[in-house]
């Protein structure tokens, strides 16, 4: 786990990969190598408390300073929903950082065992079905007020699959906790 200086150092470092890439500057890292856990990670960028791109991974093999520049730049300039971000949309965005924990996919006899294994509000969910894919982080499935199946369908939805599809064969669905780290009013905050 990480401590809130630690968090607000992975936010500075989403920013500084945007920063960096947008304004063709050197990127350096020397503050940052200190993280070298291997977690998954996603960053959010919102604007005006609405998303504006966001792009992660479940799992790495990377450090993860380095997943979470790759994560950052894929958010701002990668992420095919949105254009790229603009230079004079940076300074209005807000960051966010969410380190996954514990990726643990979920096997069960009949689908409906599912909801005993999803914590809602605790759990990131993610779903992935070939190239069709989408995540939840916990912050995100708390806001609805919805229950495991309804999480599960819009999951499904998302990725571009029927809403049914999790009851199927051929998906992989996976939960996670995770530690969020965001933006707010110049300050970071832990959400989660």
């Amino acid at each position: 786990m990480f401590n809130l200086k630690e968090g607000a150092e992975l936010v500075s470092l989403a920013r500084h990969a945007i920063e960096t890439l947008m304004f063709n500057m050197p990127l350096s890292l020397e503050h940052y190598k200190k993280f070298t856990q291997k977690h998954g990670v996603y960053v959010t960028l919102k604007k005006n408390g609405k998303l504006r791109g966001q792009m992660g991974v479940l799992e790495t093999k990377d450090e993860l300073y380095h997943a979470v520049i790759k994560a950052a730049r894929d958010a701002a300039f990668k992420d095919r929903r949105f254009s790229q971000l603009a230079k004079e949309e940076l300074e209005s965005v807000e960051i966010e950082v969410a380190v996954v924990f514990k990726p643990r996919l979920l096997r069960a006899p009949r689908p409906e065992e599912y909801f005993k294994e999803i914590h809602v509000g605790i759990d990131g969910i993610s779903i992935r079905a070939g190239v069709y894919n989408a995540i939840l982080l916990p912050d995100k499935n708390m806001t609805y007020g919805w229950d495991a199946e309804r999480l599960l369908r819009y999951l499904c939805s998302s990725a571009g699959l029927t809403v049914d599809s999790w009851k199927g064969m051929g998906h992989a669905i996976h939960v996670f906790q995770c530690q969020m780290f965001a933006e707010r009013n110049s300050k970071v905050i832990e959400l989660i």
